[in-house]
């Protein structure tokens, strides 16, 4: 190990944290806020490319985790009036969102996960925490299974890379439905503005809100800046969204890019092909973030047994069966 390439225990304005450094690299990890993923930085450029809190905002940090960094969420966004249907059984879930009475996020972005390893050599910097999830853990009260999950986050010369594993310990199928509730800093070049910057997201249809913003099953006509959002590109704030898109790779690979105009710095999220479906929230356009979502399932898909369950993202994990998957973010500037 040398002094540019560190794993360490720190504190991150009083959270006890994970500090990973490789190269021109440096991350922040929460384990026991969440695994929040709270940092990414390329400190030769000086680009910092997630919403963190500051001095003054990290009590509003701890009391909305889910808008900083890169949150897990499991299961993911809403469901309605809390039921959630698997195998028949209809489980509740606590109504976390009054305005909607839904519940919302799931359970494992506020609790503590555990610090299983870190360390850093000559390939990359890294952190493993998990989740072992059984009777007496907060969740299963909630939705009683068994299994194993795992997040790595690994620094290394290509930038950041995350990987999610869920092992099923149990003895039948459960819910593989999460999401990274990714808020990304828009503008990330210091001293740039918001003007500055086009998104392009591997979108396909977007999927029809009720009011309660659950999913209907039917889709919208894509506005003409939509079209760009998946093509050439459109400013992220064109107009205020909390969208509900399926997923269409291009070229083999899902993902999200962030350009800036006047650098031509692009920060690239490639979320890897399992995701069906991106949300996109920029918290109407308050030109400050924007969340570019992988998403597994459907909003309230296991209480949609009238749609297919492949097209709506309802997975599956069989007993004793592993489910992996890994994204990146990387940041690619003109040579």
């Amino acid at each position: 190990m040398t002094q540019q390439h560190a794993a360490i225990g720190d504190l991150y304005y009083g959270i006890p944290a994970i500090r990973l450094k490789f190269g021109r690299y440096e991350a922040v990890a929460l384990p026991g806020n969440g695994a929040n993923l709270i940092s990414f930085r390329d400190n030769e450029t000086g680009y910092s490319f997630l919403r963190e809190p500051d001095a003054d905002s990290i009590g509003a940090f701890k009391q909305n985790p889910s808008v900083y960094g890169i949150p897990f969420l499991y299961p993911p966004n809403r469901y309605e009036d809390g039921k959630f249907l698997w195998n028949g059984v209809t489980y509740e879930l606590p109504i976390n969102e009054e305005k909607t009475h839904n519940h919302l996020h799931g359970f494992l972005h506020t609790v503590r996960w555990e610090v299983e390893d870190y360390g850093s050599g000559e390939q990359g910097s890294y952190v493993v925490m998990n989740q072992h999830v059984r009777e007496g853990h907060p969740m299963f009260r909630y939705l009683p299974f068994t299994f194993t999950m795992k997040l790595t986050y690994t620094l290394d010369e290509f930038g950041l890379q995350q990987r999610y594993v869920i092992h099923n310990e149990g003895d039948q199928p459960i819910p593989n439905l999460f999401a990274f509730h990714t808020a990304i800093r828009v503008p990330f070049v210091p001293d740039s503005s918001p003007e500055d910057y086009k998104i392009k997201v591997t979108i396909g249809e977007r999927r029809e809100l009720t009011e309660r913003l659950l999913a209907t099953g039917q889709f919208q006509p894509l506005s003409p800046e939509e079209e760009l959002l998946k093509t050439t590109g459109v400013s992220p704030y064109f107009a205020s969204m909390d969208n509900h898109y399926t997923a269409v790779p291009q070229n083999g690979r899902n993902y999200m890019e962030l350009s800036h105009s006047k650098t031509g710095a692009t920060l690239v999220y490639d979320v890897g092909t399992a995701y069906k479906h991106w949300m996109i929230w920029n918290n109407k356009a308050n030109k400050e973030f924007i969340c570019p979502e992988p998403q597994m399932n459907m909003i309230n898909a296991p209480n949609r047994t009238d749609l297919p369950a492949e097209d709506i993202g309802l997975i599956a994990l069989a007993p004793g069966h592993i489910f992996e998957t890994t994204s990146r973010l990387y940041c690619v500037t003109p040579k």
